[in-house]
C-alpha cells in the first residue's frame, strides 16, 4: 500500500539534514553536474577552491578529481557525512558551519556556491553577509561563482500550475510546484516524491532575490559582475532567461 508523509514547510538547511540519504538518488542530474564542473574548472585557475553549502560533494568531488585543493563549508552533519563517506571523500576538507559566514582561513582563486544554494539563506541581509564574507576570503585575481533561478521566471512557472519533472528513473518520480511571495520576496518549492512504496510530500521554502539585487549586493562586498550566462552549458543569459549563472571579481 501506497503511504502518504506530509509536512509543514521547512528551511533549506534542515530539509538537508532530514533527506540527506535520499538527496544524490532524487536530485543528482549527470548533464548539468557535468557542465557545471567544466566551467568551474576552467574559472578557477590554479588555485584553491571553496563551496559553499557543498552538500554530499556533488560538485566538490568531480573537482578535487581533477587534481583541485577543495574546501567546503556545509550546515548539515548528515549531507557531510554523505560526502566524506564517498571515495574521495576524505580529500575534500569540510567545515561545518554556517555558509553565510564563511567560516573558513585562507584565500581562494574560486568560491561557488551553486545549485540555488545561495537562496537557502533566509534574508537579504543574510545574502549581503554571505557576499561580503566571500569577498573578504577571494584572492586579488579570484572569482565568487553563483547560479539562481530568476525570480520573474519563477512567477510565470508557478502561474501556470505546470508542475516541473525534477527527477525520473525506474524507481521514482519527483514533480515540483513553486509558490512565490513577492511581499516578501520568498518562495516555496512543493516536492511530490513518489517511489515504489511511498508518495510524499515536502515543502521547502527559499528567500530569492533578483540579479539587479545581486549584482548591488556585490557592489557593497566590493565585487563587480564579470559575465552572467543563462545557464551552465554557456548559452547568453537574455530577456527571457529563466535562470542565471553569475562570475563576480574584486573591483
Amino acid at each position: 500500500m501506497t503511504t502518504y508523509h506530509e509536512r509543514p514547510a521547512v528551511p533549506a538547511g534542515r530539509y538537508s539534514d532530514d533527506h540527506a540519504a535520499d538527496y544524490d538518488r532524487w536530485f543528482g542530474k549527470p548533464g548539468i553536474t557535468a557542465a557545471t564542473v567544466d566551467t568551474l574548472a576552467l574559472l578557477a585557475g590554479e588555485g584553491r577552491v571553496l563551496e559553499l553549502g557543498v552538500g554530499t560533494g556533488r560538485i566538490a568531488l568531480p573537482l578535487a578529481r581533477r587534481g583541485f585543493e577543495v574546501h567546503g563549508v556545509e550546515a548539515s552533519q548528515a549531507m557531510a557525512a554523505r560526502l566524506r563517506a564517498k571515495p574521495g571523500g576524505e580529500g575534500v576538507r569540510i567545515t561545518l558551519g554556517d555558509f553565510a559566514e564563511v567560516p573558513v582561513e585562507g584565500v581562494f582563486s574560486l568560491i561557488l556556491v551553486v545549485g540555488g544554494t545561495l537562496f537557502e539563506l533566509p534574508s537579504h541581509e543574510d545574502l549581503q553577509r554571505c557576499l561580503t564574507a566571500a569577498a573578504e576570503h577571494l584572492e586579488p585575481e579570484g572569482v565568487l561563482v553563483l547560479d539562481a533561478h530568476v525570480p520573474e521566471a519563477l512567477a510565470v512557472a508557478a502561474a501556470s500550475g505546470v508542475p516541473e519533472v525534477v527527477s525520473e528513473s525506474d524507481d521514482h518520480l519527483i514533480l515540483c510546484h513553486r509558490r512565490i511571495d513577492p511581499s516578501t520576496a520568498t518562495y516555496h518549492s512543493h516536492y511530490l516524491v513518489h517511489e515504489a512504496d511511498r508518495t510524499h510530500h515536502l515543502r521547502v521554502r527559499f528567500h530569492y532575490a533578483s540579479p539587479g539585487e545581486l549584482d548591488l549586493m556585490a557592489e557593497r562586498a566590493g565585487l563587480r559582475l564579470r559575465t552572467r550566462l543563462g545557464s551552465w552549458a554557456g548559452g547568453p543569459f537574455t530577456r527571457g532567461s529563466a535562470y542565471h549563472v553569475s562570475v563576480y571579481e574584486r573591483r
